[in-house]
Order: C-alpha cells, then structure tokens, then sequence
C-alpha cells in the first residue's frame, strides 16, 4: 500500500524547498497527498477493506494537521501549496 521508490523521490524532487529537503512540511504533504489518493483508488475496488479505511483517515488527519501547521507559519507557502496540490480548503 506505500509508494515505491521512484514515486517518493519524483514527489520529493517537485516539492522540496532546497536541495537536500526531504522533510519539511510541503514535502510530507505532497507524499501524503499522493498516499491518499492510492489509498482512494484501493478503495473503490476493495470497498469492505476496514483497515484500509482507518489507515486513510488517519493519514487525512496527519496531512490537516500539517496543512494547519503551515497556515500558520507561512500563509504563502500554505497557499501556493494548495493550488499546487489542487487541495480544497
């Protein structure tokens, strides 16, 4: 259910801040982002899946939590993110 390799890295690469970024906020969100959807996916085909179901709440939470944390230390970042991710908020 995690992504693989080459997938976390493309996602690191496009949302790092700086060169040897593999941390900060935006980079969490954008492979928790990418979690979500896979998990979405799994979902619509494994509909009875529980476990998968808890699991992707908690990560929508994780990622709200995140997203919450960055409003409120850089509003710009916050936003550019937003649209980057294509997020609703």
């Amino acid at each position: 259910m995690s992504l693989d390799k080459g997938t976390k890295q493309e996602v690191t690469k496009k949302f790092q801040l700086h060169e040897k970024d593999t941390g900060s906020a935006d980079v969490q969100i954008a492979i928790l982002t990418e979690k979500i959807a896979e998990l979405n996916e799994h979902l619509k085909i494994y509909t009875k899946d529980h476990a998968t179901r808890l699991a992707l709440i908690k990560m929508v939470g994780q990622r709200r939590k995140l997203l919450d944390y960055l409003n409120t230390t850089d509003t710009a970042r916050y936003t550019s993110l937003i649209t980057r991710l294509k997020l609703r908020k």
